[in-house]
């Protein structure tokens, strides 16, 4: 097999891995946009170049046409070492007073997510959402909120609160020294915050990932 540049190697690591997260590959511009290219030529050269040297297969008039050809798919793991593209984060079950979000006890899995949704200081987490209060923000049920840590927030963000020992996803209001809770779903009311006792901030909400049956 012909040698490849780094870039070539990044680019076909991103395509493994998009594909291994995404059940189909990444377009031409979906791979520029990744690495900063403001225009696809420049992929299409190194895709050119891949073809050429035996790495991969695209299907033409196919927006989703590049396939790696056999003996170049990733060894799962091995492709999200000491990469900059992708990163692994907890999946929480439960969000428990009193107790560390990452204990061991709490984790249920993990989630392999684009880099750009965890934090500088790499302590994300991600956690199932149940039902349907924040339908207007985009988030639905199923969906895995991506989480980083925090006990401070401003208006407007949206943040992961524990009341009475139970998590909530909701967007953030603060009026002078009152912190409102609400929900983007008509159907459903406010949190005022009266008890602080029993409340305390989990995290901001930084994205979410979604899949599709």
């Amino acid at each position: 097999m012909n040698q490849i540049t780094d870039r070539q190697q990044e680019i076909l690591k991103f395509i493994n891995s998009y594909r291994e997260i995404n059940g189909y590959p990444p377009t031409i511009r979906e791979i520029a946009r990744q690495f900063g290219m403001s225009s696809t030529f420049g992929v299409k050269k190194h895709l050119d170049a891949l073809v050429k040297k035996g790495y991969l297969h695209i299907e033409s008039n196919a927006s989703r046409g590049i396939s790696t050809l056999p003996g170049n798919e990733p060894v799962s793991q091995t492709v999200f070492e000491s990469n900059d593209i992708f990163n692994r984060i907890p999946v929480i079950g439960r969000v428990a007073a009193g107790t560390p979000i990452l204990a061991e006890e709490n984790i249920e899995g993990s989630l392999v997510i684009d880099a750009t949704l965890t934090s500088k200081s790499g302590k994300c987490f991600a956690l199932k959402v149940k039902g349907d209060s924040m339908i207007k923000a985009g988030i639905f049920d199923g969906d895995f909120v991506i989480v980083e840590p925090q006990k401070e927030a401003k208006t407007g963000d949206i943040v992961v609160a524990l009341i009475d020992d139970e998590a909530t996803v909701k967007t953030f209001e603060r009026k002078n020294d009152t912190v409102r809770l609400l929900p983007e779903n008509d159907n459903y009311n406010p949190i005022d915050v009266t008890n602080k006792e029993n409340f305390s901030l989990v995290g901001r909400v930084k994205g979410i990932v979604r899949y599709f049956n």
